[in-house]
């Protein structure tokens, strides 16, 4: 129990930090420095880590059994005036999941292509690596404010939506909440799904 514990926690950080460093590498090349003279592009976990986001939250999930784990870093700060191109700040949201899905494809195909060659414990490590990385894409994805996928959607509506956009992100938190205490649940067959697509197993 400890074990998965750590486990869980070691690999959601260092998930987290590289969905972050993600959206500042994307913004860098979009014309934004900002994450970069801050010192952000970093995988170093100490720069990134949000003591609520990455401890307390994911603990807390866990020990009251509340069959998901995912949690956040401290965002990375991005200016969206510096971004070239029209859809800028679509992209660089989106850079966050598309790394969080391109790590569970790659842990994911190890288990499909490799599994009976690896030891259980270290097949239990790949495993969680591929649940918390597509949990943390599937949950980032979700068009709620301040979360990756409403920041790609209003980026496609028109701008006088934007109105509507800062309104939702004043309650961001506790709407966020209230989705993650009431329909997370409807959406956990789509982590099974995802799961059982890229490595060929149930949960």
């Amino acid at each position: 129990m400890q074990l998965d514990v750590i486990f869980s926690l070691f690999i959601l950080v260092l998930s987290v930090v590289v969905h972050e460093v993600s959206h500042g590498f994307a913004a860098n090349y979009l014309g934004d420095p900002t994450a970069r003279l801050q010192g952000r592009l970093s995988l170093n976990p100490l720069k990134h880590i949000d003591p609520i986001g990455s401890v307390l939250v994911p603990l807390l999930l866990f020990f009251t059994n509340a069959g998901v784990m995912f949690g956040w870093a401290k965002p990375v700060p991005v200016n969206p005036y510096n971004l070239r191109g029209k859809y800028g700040e679509a992209i660089v949201a989106a850079a966050g999941p598309l790394s969080n899905i391109a790590i569970a494809i790659v842990f994911g195909l190890l288990i499909r292509g490799a599994g009976d060659m690896l030891s259980p414990s270290f097949l239990h490590i790949t495993v969680l690596v591929v649940v918390i990385n597509i949990v943390l894409a599937i949950f980032n994805l979700v068009p709620i404010p301040p979360l990756d996928g409403s920041k790609i959607l209003f980026s496609f509506l028109p701008y006088h939506q934007q109105r509507l956009r800062e309104s939702l992100e004043r309650y961001g938190f506790f709407i966020v909440l209230i989705f993650i205490v009431f329909l997370w649940q409807y959406l956990t067959p789509v982590t099974g799904w995802a799961f059982s697509l890229l490595t060929g197993i149930s949960l």
